[in-house]
């Protein structure tokens, strides 16, 4: 009961049911663009954006204005930041794979996978390094290059380097072990120091 009670205090000051709330508003905007007819250019960047709105919501609750109350709970702590992160990173992907089953969704679920977890992992960077209050500067840049890569498939000399991945085929190897790489590290970061804001120290 205890447990199950600070979970929740956790989760609460970390606003994870808002960032729920809008993920779930991020999926339905997705769904509602398949239901237009794009060319083959935007229907690569319009998933993009939504899977980086969703990668900010996910990296937004590494850091609580109230501070870690829930240090209290002594070692706990990283185990509450790695479970409620991959929890979040696990319904972002699943709400937006969902969002495009049955429609044209390019690249498919393996497509989202990759993105979503990559840039996440991008924003948990952030958070540890600038803040949780700046942690969409780095899904919210990378979406730019991102989007940039995806536009010299068109107009040469093309951006192959795979830690662009969205510019990479979805069943690219090295594309999913950058993005992996990327989401590992910043979950690893923020599980042990949390977000380096002036009411949540960086240190557990």
């Amino acid at each position: 009961m205890i447990g199950a009670r600070l979970v929740w205090l956790y989760a609460v000051g970390r606003r994870v049911p808002f960032a729920v709330s809008a993920m779930a508003v991020c999926a339905a905007g997705l769904r509602i663009a398949l239901l237009g007819h794009w060319d083959a250019y935007g229907a690569l960047q319009l998933p993009l954006i939504f899977e980086a709105a969703a990668a900010v919501c996910v990296a937004a609750t590494a850091a609580s204005p109230f501070g870690e109350p829930e240090r209290v709970a002594g070692p706990w702590l990283p185990f509450l930041r790695l479970a409620v992160t991959a929890a979040l990173t696990a319904a972002a992907i699943g709400l937006l794979a969902a969002a495009g089953t049955g429609g044209h969704l390019s690249g498919g679920t393996l497509d989202v996978l990759r993105n979503v977890a990559g840039m996440t992992g991008i924003g948990l960077l952030c958070a540890a390094g600038l803040g949780g209050g700046l942690a969409w500067t780095g899904p919210t840049g990378y979406l730019v290059a991102a989007v940039y890569a995806l536009y010299t498939q068109w107009h040469p000399p093309g951006l192959t380097t795979p830690w662009l991945w969205p510019a990479r085929p979805p069943h690219d190897l090295g594309g999913a072990l950058c993005a992996g790489s990327v989401f590992i590290c910043g979950l690893a970061v923020v599980t042990a120091r949390g977000a380096r804001d002036p009411g949540a120290p960086a240190s557990t």
